[in-house]
């Protein structure tokens, strides 16, 4: 499976993620609007550019390494043909994602980070230590939990319904490949509602 290392000078993944989810509060409704395609609606808008370039920043790089850990996996030769082949259709739906962040980052202005090599991210992940399939779903899934955490914590910055699409749709994706990955390593389901994004 690719990984997902982010390209910010970050520690670890956690305190990336962490970061994410504790400035998502300042992203501004012009940064939104654009992640939602809806250029007209951002037009007239204000916000702080460069806080908002920051955050996306910031999931540009958790999606990069997604993207590389599912590579990572992919590449190992530990994952099954059935299973290699949805690591592989997750790992185009981070693609997407991150085409997005991209090209919302240019349209405010900013340069967005860039991806580090794969190698980086395999020692970011530990990915020496992946020994079967099961490592490897583990690794997926305990990533694929954070950024549902990460982007659920976006939502409540959002006045608009609309705005907070985006973030719903993303985090809706991220829902779906746990539930799988969960399913595939035969681990329950969260046992009680309500259970992301806590």
């Amino acid at each position: 499976m690719k990984s997902v290392v982010q390209t910010l000078h970050a520690p670890t993944l956690a305190s990336s993620r962490r970061m994410f989810m504790g400035r998502t509060g300042t992203l501004s409704a012009v940064a939104v609007a654009l992640l939602a395609g809806k250029d007209v609606l951002a037009q007239g808008m204000s916000g702080d550019m460069s806080k908002d370039v920051s955050i996306l920043n910031v999931a540009l790089g958790l999606e990069h390494e997604a993207i590389n850990a599912y590579q990572l996996g992919a590449g190992s030769g530990l994952l099954q043909k059935p299973v290699l082949d949805i690591a592989v259709q997750f790992q185009g739906h981070h693609k997407v994602h991150r085409d997005v962040l991209m090209a919302t980052i240019q349209k405010m202005g900013g340069t967005p980070v860039m991806e580090r090599k794969l190698d980086e991210y395999a020692k970011a992940l530990k990915a020496d230590t992946l020994r079967n399939q099961a490592d490897v779903l583990d690794l997926a899934a305990r990533l694929e939990l954070g950024a549902i955490n990460a982007y659920l914590g976006v939502i409540p910055a959002f006045g608009s319904k609309d705005l907070a699409k985006v973030a719903g749709r993303l985090a809706a994706d991220e829902t779906m490949h746990f539930t799988i990955l969960t399913n595939a390593l035969g681990r329950p389901l969260p046992a009680g509602a309500l259970s992301f994004g806590a």
